[in-house]
């Protein structure tokens, strides 16, 4: 009996001694489990797919290693519930549906869309925000050719600082014209043998320009000694013109009654021209007129312009003709916001450099090939918009045989 009693005596002490130890080695055990965890890669762990979208583990698990796995998996789970709001396309599940964003970029977020450029001239170095010391807020453009460089020179001259300089060189002269200071902080751009309307189709997007209040789409031969920008702008607001021309010094060849500078006076917007040739006193060539050798254009109103030379797809209005008849599609009323400013006139010289670019053939001079090039294009240009006009009202069941122009305008708007 007492040695019975004595042996269970013994075993009790080893048997608790036993479960101390395992809660001991249990304790230690799950000290170390607990603090390795964190460092289980998740991307090896077999979690169903439609608890995890497809995202990159391995880069969230890096950058965010201080987070717990709970967290994570929050994450996870508001990004799946959004889903559906995220991606139209279930098929293909990269594919981020914004209905703003412009095509071909669907698949980007659209916090990171930007539809406008500009043409503002950037360091190499340094910080961005730093580059530019004055923003110009217009812009004016000149089609040239070296052999006009002291004209360009002088025109030049009557803009301040306020505007971004671009040449579009037709000869392909560009490095010739840097003994001009200006010249430094003018944009060049050279295409042989090209008219200014080619440029503007190519480097005058809407979106590119859309940083200047005004555009300046100008020819080499004009004489500018009496013409400030700025005080000829501050009259187009004044008269809240969206398309606008300096007026032209009365002797200098001018074919119509409308652009002519009037003395004392600061802006007009009609004329009388010959008999029979304004069938309506608000249209073309007596109101809503202006030609295209100097035409200055609102931000809103050369969007318009622009795709209206663009719509010639074919380049079939390469020298413009005709299309100071059609600017007046442009702006409403036309009659009243397009005019032309007798206090800030210029010459036109008239010089025929971009004719002399043309090619002789069958006995005729080179610019005599650029004017039939000139006239040919007049009248495809109206036959396509007349027939796109006519098309557009057909559609809507409006008979437009019976309408003027003006009335067509008028349904169309």
């Amino acid at each position: 009996m007492a040695l019975a009693i004595r042996s269970g005596s013994l075993r009790k002490p080893s048997e608790m001694m036993k479960i101390i130890i395992t809660t001991f080695v249990g304790v230690i055990f799950g000290f170390f489990l607990g603090i390795s965890f964190p460092t289980i890669s998740l991307t090896k762990m077999n979690l169903p797919s439609s608890l995890i979208p497809s995202i990159d583990l391995t880069y969230i698990e890096d950058k965010y290693s201080g987070l717990s796995t709970q967290t994570l998996l929050n994450v996870w789970s508001t990004l799946k519930s959004n889903r559906a709001l995220l991606f139209a396309d279930r098929g293909n599940q990269t594919k981020i549906w914004i209905p703003t964003n412009p095509k071909g970029a669907e698949r980007l977020p659209p916090g990171i869309i930007e539809s406008e450029s500009d043409l503002f001239l950037r360091r190499l170095w340094g910080l961005p925000s730093e580059d530019l010391t004055i923003t110009p807020k217009y812009l004016v453009t000149f089609t040239v050719g070296y052999n006009q460089k002291k004209n360009i020179d002088a025109a030049i001259k009557k803009f301040s600082e306020n505007f971004t300089i671009l040449l579009f060189h037709y000869d392909g002269r560009t490095s010739e014209w840097e003994e001009f200071e200006w010249s430094k902080r003018a944009i060049h751009v050279s295409a042989r043998k090209q008219s200014k309307w080619w440029y503007a189709k190519r480097f005058l997007h809407p979106d590119i320009v859309a940083p200047y209040d005004y555009i300046f789409v100008w020819d080499e031969d004009l004489g500018l000694d009496h013409f400030n920008a700025e005080e000829y702008l501050k009259l187009v607001r004044k008269y809240g013109l969206e398309i606008s021309q300096p007026g032209l010094e009365p002797n200098s060849g001018l074919t119509w009654e409308m652009t002519k500078k009037r003395d004392n006076s600061e802006v007009h917007k009609d004329a009388k021209e010959r008999n029979g040739w304004c069938g309506d006193p608000h249209l073309p060539p007596c109101a809503a007129f202006v030609e295209i050798m100097a035409t200055v254009f609102s931000r809103d109103a050369w969007r318009c312009v622009w795709h209206m030379v663009q719509a010639c797809s074919t380049n079939d209005l390469v020298h413009g003709w005709g299309l100071d008849f059609a600017l007046r599609k442009c702006v409403e009323p036309a009659h009243e916001k397009i005019g032309v400013i007798d206090a800030q006139w210029i010459v036109h010289q008239g010089v025929p450099t971009l004719g002399n670019q043309g090619q002789a053939y069958s006995g005729k001079a080179p610019w005599e090939g650029v004017r039939e090039r000139c006239k040919r294009e007049w009248a495809m240009f109206q036959d396509r918009l007349t027939n796109a006009e006519k098309e557009y009202l057909e559609e809507l069941g409006v008979d437009s045989s019976n309408l003027t122009a003006d009335n067509q305008k008028s349904i169309m708007d």
